[in-house]
């Protein structure tokens, strides 16, 4: 085997059970043994449709949230220090033994499987679906790690790189970007039903959108050297050419139904019934049939347990690990009067739009607004949270420990973005709430970016829809870079876009709790702009070598 030896580590299973052995066997030669029943079929094409789950439901998003301005983590009097696989990423002094970067093994793995069906004698169909989710897992890598191998034998081997090993991160955007453009127009058109979760041509179209927006960050060839201000895009022109394709196919929309359902518990109900048109394309998540959607453990306050009810309006039966709460600088986003995106936050609001002074509120669960009922905590006293984080004097700085007390579990507004209830919560923690990786509001405000950039006029428009749809005012000039940076930082919210937001924009050296410069903690290498490579793929691999920096 060539082209998948640097694989070995993260589809090692798979690779086991392909029965391949010998790594210098050619590799098209280990493809020849998939069984072509439909049982078969469906069930390779779901280990490469849903590798993503996993790493989505926890750790991919740990890694997002916690490296980005939107959260910070929290220990409580040495729970969930956890070697500081948390704060690390909050200072963004990641090490490769952190648990946050260990899931780059899902996506090799489903690249191994997507190669096995790619060169085996299933339909066209399923080979584009396999092609598609190649580049999407590749995309990921490479967003994330920074150089990363390319699972393409012939494209390695006729552009002179390396088999076995990472690629230059700007080859590996020219790949993807020529893989997206041969496949796209050959993908289902269908994002609902069968092919809900499932890439579809929209899907590709809206990956190629983002390789193109971020393709100066993409091809510079030492990240650290990437500067927002000098950065020039020569793919802008292509980035409006997708985006536009996607609008005027006119299969989606920012409504019906207001913002805030759209990541609730029953959003993927939603969806079949054509309520959001949002989406282009998600992840499915059930408590039962497709688990591993956790995000409520780290979101929740840590005494959710023995609140009667929640803030949720249901009493939940399993515990908050709260070890993820809201810099004070992502609530202050939420300063748009009217904006009904302000309600994702407790302890913002209260019903009529006042400001709540970190009194919680009960949210009624068909609402998913707030009620006038308080929020009590376990003593029966009104629940009122702390914008402001505080690690009293003697704790522990590097793990931001604020004590195991209720004083500690106040600190920081929290996120009910994702809407829980308490049957899927209290199986487990295991969420029914869908996750949408690509969404057509991304689409509008990405266009109007890039006609920004550009020195093209027309971004208002776009931008305006966002803001009428949530009830925010609408501007009456066109909107700066900042503003588009500041509007993206509430529109997509606690979706895991804003790392990658702050990189293109040049904001992922700021200062925000507890990442600033007087921190001795904190670090602001620009290095760090990538992940370091995991241990485990490092063994396994002894021609890769770490990320600079790390």
């Amino acid at each position: 085997m060539k082209t998948n030896k640097f694989l070995l580590s993260a589809g090692l299973l798979a690779l086991t059970l392909a029965g391949c052995t010998d790594l210098d066997v050619d590799v098209k030669s280990q493809y020849t043994g998939l069984v072509n029943t439909p049982e078969a079929v469906s069930a390779n094409m779901a280990n490469v449709f849903f590798q993503f789950r996993d790493p989505l439901g926890r750790r991919y998003m740990e890694a997002m949230c916690l490296t980005s301005d939107e959260y910070t983590s929290l220990a409580y009097s040495g729970g969930w220090v956890d070697d500081y696989a948390y704060a690390h990423p909050t200072y963004h002094t990641l090490t490769s033994e952190d648990p946050v970067v260990g899931w780059m093994g899902n996506m090799g793995s489903a690249n191994v499987k997507a190669n096995e069906i790619i060169n085996s004698d299933y339909s066209e169909e399923n080979k584009n679906a396999a092609r598609a989710m190649r580049c999407f897992y590749t995309f990921i890598m490479m967003e994330n790690f920074g150089d990363t191998p390319i699972p393409d034998a012939d494209y390695v081997i006729e552009n002179g790189l390396e088999i076995n090993n990472r690629n230059p991160r700007p080859e590996v955007a020219k790949w993807i970007e020529k893989e997206l453009l041969e496949i796209y127009d050959k993908l289902p058109e269908a994002t609902t039903g069968d092919n809900y979760g499932k890439p579809n041509k929209y899907m590709a179209m809206a990956l190629l959108v983002k390789l193109y927006i971020n393709w100066a960050v993409y091809t510079t060839p030492n990240v650290a050297d990437y500067e927002a201000s000098t950065a020039k895009n020569e793919k802008l022109a292509d980035c409006i050419k997708f985006c536009d394709l996607l609008i005027n196919a006119n299969k989606f929309a920012l409504g019906p139904v207001a913002y805030r359902f759209k990541f609730n518990h029953n959003n993927s109900e939603l969806v079949e019934s054509g309520q959001i048109k949002d989406f282009i394309y998600a992840m499915p998540y059930d408590t039962k049939n497709a688990q591993g959607m956790q995000w409520g453990r780290s979101h929740s306050y840590k005494d959710i347990k023995n609140m009667k009810p929640s803030y949720f309006g249901e009493t939940m039966g399993q515990s908050g690990g709260a070890y993820m709460t809201l810099t004070p600088e992502c609530v202050d986003r939420f300063n748009l009067p009217g904006d009904e995106r302000n309600w994702m936050i407790i302890g913002l609001l209260d019903k009529d739009g006042n400001d709540a002074k970190g009194q919680v509120y009960v949210y009624d669960p068909e609402t998913l607004l707030p009620t006038d009922q308080k929020a009590l905590d376990k003593t029966g006293a009104p629940l009122i949270l702390s914008k402001t984080i505080t690690v009293p004097a003697g704790n522990d700085l590097a793990s931001i420990d604020v004590g195991e007390n209720l004083t500690g579990y106040a600190q920081g507004y929290r996120s009910v973005k994702w809407f829980m209830c308490s049957n899927d919560y209290n199986n487990g923690r295991h969420l029914s709430n869908d996750v949408p990786i690509f969404r057509y509001a991304d689409i509008l405000l990405t266009k109007a970016e890039a006609l920004v950039r550009s020195g093209q006029g027309g971004a208002k428009d776009l931008f305006n829809q966002i803001r009428s749809y949530v009830k925010a005012p609408e501007i009456s000039g066109e909107p700066t870079l900042d503003d588009l940076y500041m509007e993206r930082g509430r529109e997509f919210f606690d979706e895991l876009w804003r790392r990658n937001d702050m990189i293109r924009f040049g904001h992922y050296e700021d200062e925000w709790f507890p990442h600033y410069k007087s921190n001795p903690n904190a670090s602001f290498d620009k290095n760090m702009r990538v992940f370091p490579v995991s241990k485990n793929d490092l063994d396994v691999n002894p021609t890769w070598t770490q990320n600079p920096g790390y």
